[in-house]
């Protein structure tokens, strides 16, 4: 089941110093001929509009041509000055008038609706989107099929994100710490002083010894 979709995209009409060139030509062509080939016209509007009525004027515009030269052909006068020769002439002459008349007026409104309507179907009316493009076929990449998991092998747990744990903050030594240091060098000075009574006393002890036994 198809949608509506969109319709045909109006055809560009030619350029208008194309079309003037064109009407020039068919123009001339009826004049020059002194209107026996007045249906040419008519046959270059039918040709474009393709409608009926123009297809219908064009075998009349033929039909009265024809008719006129018969006419002029058998008028029994030298100079086709005869009934014949004039009502010929007559008929070529009406046929030339309105079939150019016709002609201009026609493809002129023909041509300007058709560059109406490739103008508004050119332009996307307002709230409404214009024709969408065709989107590109995605190309469809293979995927190669999952390893089976072996059965022997125990599938491990999945691990959670470990986390540092934030450790307590560096202490900072103290700059100076002139405390220990002099506590052992005034032990140090009190045992040497220590030892220097010590040998003190015994000396002395010593002498009052030597001194009693005297």
């Amino acid at each position: 089941m198809h949608g509506h979709g969109y319709g045909q995209p109006a055809k560009k009409p030619p350029h208008l110093a194309v079309l003037v060139l064109l009407r020039v030509l068919f123009v001339a062509a009826g004049f020059l001929s002194i209107g026996f080939l007045a249906w040419a016209m008519l046959l270059r509007l039918a040709a474009v509009t393709r409608r009926p009525l123009d297809w219908g004027l064009f075998l009349t515009a033929l039909f009265a041509d024809i008719a006129a030269i018969v006419l002029v052909a058998n008028d029994p006068s030298d100079d086709a000055s005869g009934v014949g020769g004039t009502l010929g002439m007559c008929l070529v002459l009406i046929t030339l008038a309105s079939a150019t008349t016709y002609y201009l007026i026609a493809e002129i409104r023909h041509y300007g609706r058709r560059e109406r309507e490739f103008a508004a179907r050119s332009t996307p009316a307002y709230g409404y989107p214009g024709p969408a493009a065709r989107p590109y076929a995605t190309p469809v990449i293979p995927t190669m099929p999952a390893a089976p998991a072996m059965s022997g092998m125990p599938t491990p747990p999945p691990t959670a994100p470990h986390t540092p744990v934030p450790g307590p903050p560096p202490v900072v030594p103290p700059s100076h710490r002139p405390a220990p240091a002099r506590i052992d060098q005034v032990r140090a000075e009190l045992d040497e002083l220590s030892d220097y009574l010590r040998k003190h006393d015994g000396q002395y002890d010593g002498r009052r010894e030597d001194g009693i036994e005297r």
